[in-house]
């Protein structure tokens, strides 16, 4: 599947465990086509078994499900691919090595060096944020949203934006040629239907 649309992102303190299968359907039928699953309070276990529940509708869908910061996870449980965060720069050639063609995406900030050298190295998209500020995670806001600009001009891999985004400022986002918009509270705050639907509509009328 092409990596491109809106990318969801799920997270344990916006959504109950005994929620997430119908929340994550929902972000779907509205229009995600991807969905990551982001946990950072589970054990091993939890995790496995909360990613085969996630796994078992993306597949009904045919979209794709990424894992959060663990290869070896994403490899266990057969999912499309994993994403990695700064802290598991290690990881990388392991995680190309352990899911051969499978997806590989990384977190490069405000930083289009190191997306250069992960393309390179054979990422399969880059993520720049915080784009706008957030309260879901942690993270430095861009200085500049120019970034995305110069990111097209010099990269050849799918980009996502993430951090902050919405309804109101996705679709800056997407003029600029962002290929992917990541999205947590966006989505998974209020009315998951809806607001899945509404970001999604944006990548239709650019």
């Amino acid at each position: 599947m092409m990596l491109k649309g809106l990318y969801v992102i799920t997270d344990e303190f916006l959504i109950k465990d005994e929620e997430l299968e119908e929340k994550v359907e929902l972000a779907i039928l509205g229009g995600a086509k991807i969905v990551q699953l982001r946990d950072k309070i589970f054990d091993y276990n939890k995790k496995f078994e909360r990613a085969k529940r996630i796994l078992k509708i993306s597949k009904k869908y045919n979209t794709l499900l990424i894992i959060n910061d663990d290869p070896i996870l994403a490899k266990e449980v057969n999912a499309d691919g994993v994403h990695l965060g700064k802290d598991e720069d290690y990881y990388f050639g392991f995680a190309r090595e352990i899911l051969r063609n499978k997806i590989v995406g990384v977190s490069c900030y405000g930083d289009l060096e190191r997306a250069i050298k992960f393309q390179n190295l054979g990422a399969d998209y880059v993520a720049f944020g915080s784009v706008f500020p957030t309260k879901t995670k942690k993270s430095d806001v861009l200085k500049t949203t120019e970034i995305f600009k110069w990111a097209k001009s010099l990269l050849k891999i799918p980009i996502v934006a993430i951090g902050g985004i919405n309804y109101e400022n996705a679709h800056i986002l997407i003029k600029m040629g962002v290929d992917m918009i990541a999205v947590v509270s966006g989505v998974f705050s209020g009315d998951v239907y809806s607001n899945s639907k509404k970001l999604s509509s944006i990548f239709g009328r650019n």
